[in-house]
């Protein structure tokens, strides 16, 4: 029923857009795909009418979802005909509530997922974000130069009408600029960036119980010789500025101007999972970026926790980064390096974590500092952490690969459990049930 449900979708998808003719935004890389569509989203939303993928619908039937404005028929065939008849309506007759911009995310996990995706989208404006030296799906490639050059055939139908919006301090994703006409527009902190970030700082860096709104990030954007200041009192990490250069590029390429855009990104708030700041038991901190991991992503979460001063000790709660393929060494063991240099006790969940555990020994972190649980121990790792660790004042990052389900160990420690199901990734009764 899935191949069947699946070429439908393709079919309906396609003749959707171009009965409805939607500009059309793809969000590619191997990390903040999710924080930048949503960034975009936030940028865009009060001047048009948009539509975005929810949470991650970037494959063959998230994407065709997001375009029809469903969510899964899961295996109710008569929820599936339901979506299927609205597509058709959709294909019969001009909607004028139809978005006029679609935000796409575009994962890719085998050869052959961007092309098909292709198939039946047309885009506008192509957002590549970071593309990472290791990166995470790459067991179904061969290796990082076949999963780069699927990513990046996101640029190779755009016409020279189109645009690229680039992260230009990103060695992989500046690869696109010669495979492609399209006008590119490239964002970063460096001087050949043409939307620039200057200055980013924090108002404050010292974590107190209470306080936590003093935190707020603060930068200068430029673009073209024009500069205006930008708040960002929902977002932690300095990492995650890179989201709102993406949004602000796209906002730019379609017309906007940019006092309207710094004001639309005060607006912007962290995904469930990514780099949120939640209140522990004990008046304790929690940096939860429990939503999935990969080398890159959890050196930058390690970075804010050795930026932000608490009261208390800085405590790592890790668990494996998944499909590293041949390069699942090196990535735990880079991590290793940072987290020596970042927290004082650092605690693991799963059996790659032992080269994290490796390296940070290596590197000068004291044993009887370092703490590790097997792959299905993250709720004890989380317990083991209150009992015998967490003080008043602490702060604890939680980070790790979506099958380590590292939220669990979010709600064993935060101030307000009940909470859970507002604050925290993956609470929905399918996921309790695994």
């Amino acid at each position: 029923m899935k191949s069947i449900i699946k070429k439908c979708l393709k079919i309906i998808s396609k003749a959707i857009l171009k009965k409805q003719q939607p500009k059309i935004i793809a969000v590619v890389g191997s990390v903040g795909k999710t924080s930048t569509k949503d960034a975009i989203h936030c940028v865009l939303e009060n001047k048009f009418k948009v539509r975005s993928s929810q949470g991650s619908y970037n494959n063959e039937l998230g994407v065709p979802l997001t375009i029809l404005g469903e969510t899964s028929g899961g295996k109710n065939i008569l929820k599936w005909c339901r979506i299927l008849l609205k597509g058709i309506n959709l294909v019969l007759f001009k909607d004028k509530e139809y978005p006029q911009i679609l935000v796409l995310e575009l994962g890719v996990d085998k050869p052959g997922d961007m092309d098909y995706m292709l198939g039946f989208i047309k885009l506008n404006i192509a957002c590549i974000t970071a593309i990472s030296e290791i990166p995470v799906h790459l067991k179904n490639f061969k290796d990082v130069d076949e999963l780069v050059a699927e990513k990046l055939k996101v640029v190779k139908n755009l016409s020279k009408d189109d645009q690229v919006v680039l992260n230009y301090d990103n060695r992989l994703a500046r690869l696109a600029r010669d495979k492609t006409d399209a006008k590119i527009i490239p964002y970063g902190q460096g001087k050949k960036a043409e939307v620039r970030v200057l200055n980013i700082t924090r108002s404050q860096d010292n974590l107190i119980y209470g306080q936590e709104k003093l935190l707020n990030l603060n930068y200068k954007l430029s673009w073209s010789q024009n500069i205006v200041p930008v708040r960002m009192p929902y977002i932690l990490g300095k990492h995650q500025v890179y989201a709102s250069l993406a949004a602000a590029s796209c906002g730019l390429a379609l017309g906007m101007n940019l006092v309207e855009i710094s004001q639309n990104i005060y607006n912007l708030k962290s995904p469930k999972g990514r780099m949120n700041l939640l209140l522990g038991i004990k008046y304790t901190h929690i940096i939860d970026d429990s939503y999935n991991a990969s080398p890159d992503s959890t050196i930058a979460a390690l970075q804010v926790l050795s930026e932000l001063k608490p009261q208390g000790s800085r405590i790592a709660i890790l668990g494996d980064m998944l499909e590293l393929g041949l390069k699942n060494e090196e990535g735990h063991r880079k991590v290793g390096e940072v987290a020596v240099k970042s927290c004082d006790v650092l605690v693991l969940v799963g059996e790659s974590s032992l080269y994290i555990a490796d390296e940070a020994k290596k590197k000068g972190m004291l044993e009887d500092n370092i703490y590790q649980f097997k792959n299905d121990e993250t709720i004890e790792a989380a317990k083991f952490v209150q009992n015998k660790i967490l003080k008043k004042g602490d702060l604890v990052l939680i980070k790790g690969s979506q099958a380590l389900r590292m939220e669990k160990a979010v709600r064993e420690l935060m101030a307000e459990p009940m909470k859970a199901s507002n604050l925290l990734v993956r609470q929905g009764e399918e996921w309790e049930k695994k």
